[in-house]
């Protein structure tokens, strides 16, 4: 098959590209400069220069391409996310999970695209009441934050515009991994590293994991088989904030994480921020392993981050 892939340099779709080539897809990726759509070349497949919140360039780079799928993996967190502000960190990605999402789907209809995958995801956007492991046919949070509204419509808009399209909607849970802010090097495993992320109140927020390479491997999936739908990807154990931050922070050598009630932390970020620490509910992947025949190699977190944080150097280290 021909697939498409908007977004094909960043975190997942360079993760992609060379594994549906290796399949035998024929691969078309963009990304926006032409450095980096060298790099789908070099992979296999052939790379094509898009900013993907210019509709006409998309438009044109779809009915060009003419695929049999189309994967939507066009997200834009280079600057990293805030938590007491994160709708201000997200806003570029929800204008591409909207109005881009919206004319992908138009072009591939034009194009007579068979099927479409976008990147959706899970974890706080889910309702923080009842069970504490949401499915596929759970709501989205009624309720949310003041500072992740928008980005929760996003959430919502890319995922109804897709499967209204007859299209596929990937839940992704949190990434971890070589080059993620929660690998070697990254961001937040430096933060955790430094005694930076506390336990927030009892630490009862409920979080779902899933390694890059996992999530890469349940897209190609999804581009195989699958129906119409949304699709939580994500490992086997969800686990709360009380649960998996100190064993992360033993696994690299650091200190047992601080603890803070919520009141003193809400100033530092926000009620979203407490919500994903007390609040926030986990995801079952049943839906992902029956469906797509798909299962992750890194089933735990526990196992994943001991072994898949980053290179085997930093491996040996949390061993």
């Amino acid at each position: 098959m021909k697939i498409f892939i908007a977004g094909a340099t960043g975190a997942l779709g360079s993760r992609l590209v060379p594994m549906l080539v290796q399949a035998g897809h024929d691969v078309v990726g963009t990304s926006r400069s032409r450095e980096r759509a060298a790099t789908v070349d070099a992979a296999g497949g052939h790379g094509v220069v898009m900013d993907g919140r210019d509709l006409a360039a998309v438009h044109r780079a779809v009915l060009e391409a003419a695929p049999d799928v189309v994967v939507h993996q066009l997200t834009s967190l280079a600057g990293g996310i805030d938590f007491k502000h994160f709708d201000e960190s997200f806003a570029v990605t929800n204008e591409l999970r909207t109005r881009t999402t919206d004319a992908l789907i138009a072009a591939a209809e034009e194009a007579g695209t068979g099927r479409i995958i976008v990147q959706s995801f899970t974890g706080w956007a889910n309702e923080h009441t009842g069970s504490s492991i949401k499915t596929e046919a759970d709501p989205l949070d009624p309720n949310p934050a003041a500072e992740c509204r928008a980005t929760l419509a996003g959430i919502a808009h890319v995922e109804r515009a897709a499967v209204e399209a007859g299209g596929i909607a990937l839940r992704y849970g949190g990434f971890y991994g070589p080059g993620q802010s929660l690998g070697e090097g990254g961001e937040l495993l430096e933060s955790i590293r430094a005694r930076n992320v506390p336990i927030v109140g009892g630490g009862t927020g409920i979080w779902s994991f899933i390694h890059i390479e996992d999530a890469a491997a349940a897209t190609a999936a999804a581009v195989e088989r699958g129906t119409a739908g949304r699709y939580n990807i994500v490992d086997d154990e969800p686990a709360p904030v009380s649960v998996w931050l100190p064993e992360l922070a033993r696994l690299i050598g650091a200190k047992a994480p601080r603890r803070l009630p919520a009141w003193l932390a809400r100033p530092m970020i926000g009620d979203f921020g407490v919500a994903m620490m007390t609040t926030s509910r986990g995801s079952s992947n049943a839906k992902a392993k029956a469906e797509l025949g798909w299962s992750p190699r890194y089933a735990s977190w526990r196992d994943g981050f001991r072994r898949g944080l980053g290179d085997a150097s930093s491996a040996s280290r949390a061993a």
